[in-house]
């Protein structure tokens, strides 16, 4: 059934990264966003664009990545869920669905992203979920970690952190969030922002693991930050721990809280 007109729809979708070369669609590679405007156009029957709140990297997952369409077909939210999922691979799926406003965007409308870095913290490598969290077999001291996070806290440049093929136009971000935590052997760092830059988080986790080792003083974290200076910023830690939690909106949308 088709009606006069588009009507935009925002999905919640999860997916794990492990065999996907990233979120955007890129020839001769499998990619989240070519896997699901596949299945929205088999439901939709009609080709289908989707919009995402973030771009994650290759071997990057997503816990409820946001994304919207725009669509002639007229289909109850459950059956976007439903019909979407059944069409896709077993490691992607559709959470939730909502029909919102064409002023709503994935990306624009957000007023933040949260990330979640995974690292498994132990003598021997993993072997359960060892593509989905970093190993690694040096201790970590995550109050250490955790006194440096404190330092990236709120709105700086974030130079020393962005990718040196970052095409963002200004490297400010604002970080409300950035804790560590340890539970057993697993160290686990949660960052908020209202934007990211290319590899930010994973350049932050570089950063605070070499200082959880003791190989860098707590306050160098600040100093990297200072210097504004990608060179200066140390390793850029692995892609498989790294976790787009979710993404915020303004409440009138109604979306579910980010996991």
């Amino acid at each position: 059934m088709t009606v006069p007109g588009l009507s935009r729809i925002a999905l919640g979708v999860e997916y794990d990264g492990s065999a996907f070369h990233g979120w955007q669609i890129q020839r001769g590679v499998r990619t989240v966003q070519e896997c699901l405007e596949q299945a929205l156009s088999h439901v939709a029957d009609h080709p289908v664009r989707v919009h995402c709140a973030g771009r994650t990297d290759r071997g990057v997952h997503g816990l409820q990545q946001v994304v919207h369409f725009d669509t002639r077909a007229l289909r109850s939210e459950r059956s976007w869920v439903l019909g979407t999922t059944v069409n896709l691979p077993s490691d992607t799926g559709v959470v939730w669905a909502k029909r919102v406003s064409t002023a709503f965007h994935a990306r624009f409308s957000a007023t933040a992203r949260h990330y979640r870095y995974l690292i498994a913290n132990r003598l021997t490598r993993p072997v359960i979920h060892h593509k989905r969290q970093v190993w690694c077999n040096r201790p970590l001291d995550a109050s250490r970690m955790q006194r440096a996070a404190g330092d990236l806290l709120g709105e700086h440049d974030f130079s020393s952190f962005r990718a040196q093929g970052c095409q963002a136009k200004s490297p400010v971000r604002r970080v409300t969030r950035l804790d560590i935590s340890r539970q057993g052997g697993l160290v686990i760092m949660e960052v908020s922002a209202n934007g990211f830059l290319h590899h930010m988080v994973r350049n932050i986790a570089g950063v605070l693991m070499a200082i959880g080792r003791g190989d860098q003083p707590v306050d160098w974290a600040r100093q990297v930050l200072e210097h504004r200076d990608r060179s200066l910023g140390g390793v850029t830690a692995p892609p498989e721990g790294l976790y787009l939690v979710g993404v915020s909106y303004p409440a009138e949308f109604g979306f579910p809280d980010p996991v």
